[in-house]
């Protein structure tokens, strides 16, 4: 009774899932404009909006898979070199994920951000050893249990501005997403300490009812 039972929630909750995954108007928008998925639609609002990726910049994608963010990065940084009237700019993309390739970035697929090899890796793949912008859209496996999540996520950053005391260039640009929680106010210090200006965006793409959001962190004051 009770294994039929917590067949039938889940399967309640995987149909609801489903269904609001087909009515979604972002999942429609990325097939006809062929996004590998709906969070570019993320990207693409907070770049309208704040100009975070602008040709000739070079960008670092962390948690990359399946590549929507990198397709946008590519697009607006001119990685491509499509626009010969401005500067042609460079998207890393790094995941623990395999990433099929896309044109006008490079992948380290199956790669550990967090691995202290992975940022020499980087650096040997960089034009110039440091980025512009450091993008991560990176989350955790989730457990189910909302604390636990949210402090794993929040680690993941914590170790990203780390990262970036070794890669990102002066007055450079971070965005990392982050889930609501008691540790949230920890990781938006710690970017205070680090960039002159940190809010906190919200995109429309980002369902209504969900605790993710934003930390966008710029003028990076290191060296």
């Amino acid at each position: 009774l009770h294994s039929t039972a917590g067949f039938l929630k889940k399967t309640g909750t995987e149909h609801w899932w489903l269904q609001r995954h087909l009515k979604d108007p972002f999942v429609k928008a990325a097939k006809r404009q062929h996004y590998r998925c709906r969070s570019a639609f993320k990207l693409l609002e907070i770049d309208d909006k704040l100009r975070i990726l602008r040709p000739g910049l070079c960008v670092l994608d962390c948690g990359a898979a399946p590549g929507a963010w990198s397709q946008v990065a590519v697009e607006r940084v001119n990685a491509l070199g499509t626009d010969p009237a401005v500067p042609t700019g460079f998207v890393l993309g790094v995941d623990l994920l395999r990433i099929s390739p896309l044109e006008g970035a490079v992948f380290l697929s199956e790669t550990d951000i967090a691995d202290p090899s992975t940022l020499r890796t980087i650096q040997s793949l960089l034009p110039a050893e440091k980025v512009d912008v450091i993008l991560s859209d990176m989350a955790p496996n989730a457990t189910g249990i909302k604390e636990l999540d949210h402090q794993k996520l929040i680690n993941l950053c914590l170790g990203l501005l780390k990262l970036s005391q070794s890669i990102l260039k002066p007055k450079g640009t971070m965005l990392c997403k982050f889930w609501d929680g008691r540790e949230s106010h920890l990781l938006q210090n710690r970017l205070k300490e680090q960039f002159q200006d940190v809010r906190i965006i919200k995109p429309q793409a980002s369902w209504k009812d969900s605790a993710e959001s934003y930390y966008l962190a710029r003028l990076y004051k290191g060296k």
